[in-house]
């Protein structure tokens, strides 16, 4: 079972809700993402919420190449 801090990666204001609140938070909900960021990923690739974020096909593809690369580990 996988776990995370989720005080190390959300916002304060985003750290006490539910799971399914986060992942249809805006992106800027994740720390150190900025509203303008958040509107930037939204003209590029139409990401509005944590689950459009973790959904990107290139965030996949690019977790995947780094999984692939056992020299790093």
């Amino acid at each position: 079972m996988a776990s995370i801090d989720l005080d190390k990666v959300l916002d304060k204001a985003w750290a006490d809700k539910s799971l399914p609140e986060i992942l249809a938070a805006p992106v800027a909900a994740l720390k150190g993402v900025s509203d303008r960021d958040g509107e930037l990923l939204k003209e590029a690739f139409g990401v509005k919420t944590v689950a459009d974020l973790a959904d990107l096909k290139y965030v996949r593809w690019a977790q995947a190449l780094a999984t692939l690369d056992t020299s790093a580990k």
